[in-house]
């Protein structure tokens, strides 16, 4: 996972953006799926930044490679995925509709799994939908 601190071109609002790479985040961008939370324009890009690596208490930069970092990042991707999908209704490329129909009442609320295009995706955000999106089975 990566974050990245994004800036509203219409209303200079800043915000904190989480991608699984920065992949990810050309794609949403090109997409026009990524609004401000502010005004809601999409016309969003990558502000100036500082880099923050996290760290335990106590230790030292040289402690823990790359590597061990990626591999600590992958597994607790895998973990949530694993928790998401074991605690949830998959419904397939049914979950755009099926999530409209959870939010609207129409079925009773549970947790689902499912596909959607970005086009989808974009739609249930503004319709104010709240959905997650999970990592992939290769990005995990």
């Amino acid at each position: 996972m990566i974050k990245y601190q994004l800036k509203c071109g219409n209303c200079s609002h800043q915000f904190e953006g989480w991608f699984a790479d920065s992949a990810g985040y050309d794609k949403q961008a090109a997409a026009k799926v990524i609004d401000c939370p502010g005004c809601a324009s999409s016309d969003i890009s990558k502000a100036i930044m500082a880099p923050n690596i996290a760290r335990r208490r106590g230790e030292d930069d040289s402690s823990m490679t790359a590597a061990q970092s990626g591999a600590k990042v992958r597994a607790a991707m895998r973990e949530i995925r694993r928790e998401a999908i074991a605690n949830s209704d998959n419904v397939g490329e049914a979950f755009p509709e099926e999530a409209r129909k959870i939010h609207y009442g129409e079925v009773e609320e549970r947790s689902i799994h499912g596909e959607a295009t970005v086009s989808e995706t974009k739609d249930l955000v503004e319709e104010g939908i709240e959905i997650l999106p999970l990592p992939s089975e290769s990005d995990a």
